[in-house]
């Protein structure tokens, strides 16, 4: 691991003082810094309800196989299956209204954005130790046991490959779930992300792993780019696929929001996004500009602006207007990263997505994710039942 990714990782053990080139505080504190331009759809950010206002329960019918655990108390066990609603309402606190982190102390905002620091289970070192202990030792799982095509290639540069995981049993078509990493745009690869394969493709399903050029060597807008070039070559060199499902991770959930905003004609390709599950992510790059985790990612204003799906909302076009977008958010994530799921959420559905929103209770920033390795988890069940009713 290099000496930036450890300092990223572990910022306790590193952290001294605030960096010089963050934006001054009185740039920050007095509002002068510019203004992201309001969603033109009625009901986006520009209205979204105050912090501590409960979001609107979305509900996304399902089916869950008996006896399935859950990590919420959404789910309850009956004879012939669970019937659930993923809509529940995320309490986030009271006292401030979206932008309300501009009114915060440099200190108070790096916090809200480190997403170690708000784990029960274990310190803040300790459990991203976990974490990659977790996703590494499952990806070597699943490589193990299935079939597979790795470092598929997808584009030239160094990092623009995929694993392909397939399915136990594969048909002439099959679903792929797409998973996009996260590690905040600095950390983490292809190489721990494919933990979640096994309950998966034993249900038929295919799972691709998609890898990209991680700062500093990739810059935001070159990760955006690439994600979307990785889903272009899948759709064009993989015609037995039927339907496309992605599902991303903190900074893998900011790019698959990026996706769903993408225009395909630029591509050349129709993509059928069946459906997308975001999990714990950031919508909106405005704040991260002042925060340490800017200092590798080196983004400018204009380029947060122009990669914040939460700035890029449009009303679903024909091939997506059955996808289905779950948002997903720990009950031990941060203030802030609650918020921005609720907000990201309901300026989806505001301008016309079929949106739910799931808040797992007793779940941290990392383990939320890191349970999809598990077939009772009720994330994993809820992508295999979105993905049987397709």
């Amino acid at each position: 691991m290099g000496a930036q990714a450890r300092k990223f990782l572990f910022p306790s053990t590193y952290r001294t003082a605030l960096p010089s080139r963050r934006a001054p505080r009185a740039r920050l504190l007095t509002g002068t810094s510019p203004r992201y331009r309001p969603v033109s759809q009625p009901g986006g950010p520009a209205s979204a309800p105050a912090f501590g206002r409960p979001m609107e329960a979305w509900r996304l019918r399902l089916r869950l196989a008996p006896g399935a655990a859950n990590g919420s108390r959404a789910a309850r066990g009956s004879r012939g299956g669970i019937g659930i609603g993923v809509g529940v309402a995320i309490g986030i606190g009271p006292g401030r209204s979206m932008g309300g982190w501009r009114d915060m102390p440099a200190e108070a905002l790096e916090e809200q954005y480190s997403p170690s620091r708000w784990s029960p289970r274990l310190g803040t070192d300790a459990v991203i130790q976990a974490h990659l202990a977790a996703t590494a030792a499952g990806t070597q799982r699943a490589r193990d046991g299935a079939q597979t095509s790795l470092h598929v290639p997808y584009g030239d540069g160094e990092g623009e490959k995929l694993d392909i995981y397939f399915p136990m049993e594969p048909s002439g078509t099959f679903p792929v779930l797409v998973y996009i990493h996260g590690g905040y745009w600095q950390c983490l690869s292809k190489e721990e992300s494919g933990f979640m394969v096994p309950p998966l493709v034993s249900q038929g399903v295919a799972v691709v792993a998609v890898g990209y050029d991680i700062a500093p060597k990739g810059r935001m807008d070159t990760m955006v780019l690439q994600v979307r070039r990785s889903l272009a070559f899948l759709v064009e060199q993989y015609p037995g696929i039927r339907g496309i499902y992605l599902c991303g991770h903190s900074a893998g959930a900011h790019l698959a929001a990026m996706v769903l905003s993408t225009d395909w004609m630029e591509y050349g390709v129709v993509l059928d996004i069946k459906g997308a599950v975001l999990v714990s992510g950031v919508y909106d790059l405005e704040p991260i500009l002042h925060t340490y985790v800017n200092d590798v990612l080196n983004m400018s204003w204009e380029v947060a602006q122009r990669n914040s799906p939460m700035l890029y909302i449009a009303p679903p076009g024909p091939a997506a207007a059955a996808c289905e977008v779950l948002v997903a958010v720990a009950q031990h994530d941060s203030p802030e990263f609650r918020r921005q799921s609720q907000e990201y959420g309901q300026a989806l559905r505001a301008a016309g997505w079929s949106v739910s929103l799931l808040d797992l209770a007793g779940m941290d920033h990392f383990d939320i994710i890191e349970k999809l390795s598990e077939d009772s988890y009720v994330l994993t069940q809820v992508i295999l039942n979105m993905i049987s009713r397709a």
